[in-house]
């Protein structure tokens, strides 16, 4: 099975996240996703993206970030979102997001840090590199069957 790959590269600026949710969403229209699968892509994408967008590049005014969708027809969609940005630390970032519980005091929360979460729980595959940068690597299958299948086949094409 043969596989197409499409490429961008965007401002990293809030305005430009709207731009790769969508055109990741007409990817999997056009691959044949369901309903559900398509808005669980739209916020993981929306999510890699926003993060790029808020931590990446800090205080510098110009930054961008790639976003590459590998298109497998009939079996997956690997999104692949990488910045050149500051990277972070995923380990501290889930310390901070544990789950609410009774005992937590409501002041002491920590705000933001759940998008690693959200991603990792919206997708069936996800893998975080943190070298010249960040790249997020995100798998959706086509089937449900086909998670374990596929593991080693997993794309090392760089992104930009």
């Amino acid at each position: 099975m043969k596989n197409e790959q499409l490429e961008m590269t965007l401002p990293a600026k809030p305005e430009y996240v709207a731009i790769a949710r969508l055109t990741v969403s007409g990817v999997a229209n056009r691959m044949g996703y369901t309903y559900d699968d398509i808005e669980d892509i739209k916020i993981a994408v929306s999510e890699a993206c926003a993060n790029a967008v808020q931590h990446a590049y800090e205080d510098q005014q110009d930054g961008s970030m790639g976003l590459t969708c590998n298109v497998y027809p009939d079996d997956r969609l690997e999104i692949i979102v990488k910045d050149n940005g500051v990277t972070f630390d995923k380990d501290s970032v889930k310390r901070q997001s544990e789950p609410i519980t009774d005992s937590h005091d409501l002041d002491s929360l920590h705000e933001g840090g759940l998008g690693i979460l959200m991603i990792e729980a919206l997708m069936d595959q996800v893998t975080i590199e943190k070298a010249n940068g960040v790249t997020v690597h995100m798998t959706k299958y086509m089937n449900r069957d086909e998670v374990g299948q596929s593991a080693s086949k997993v794309s090392t094409t760089p992104s930009q």
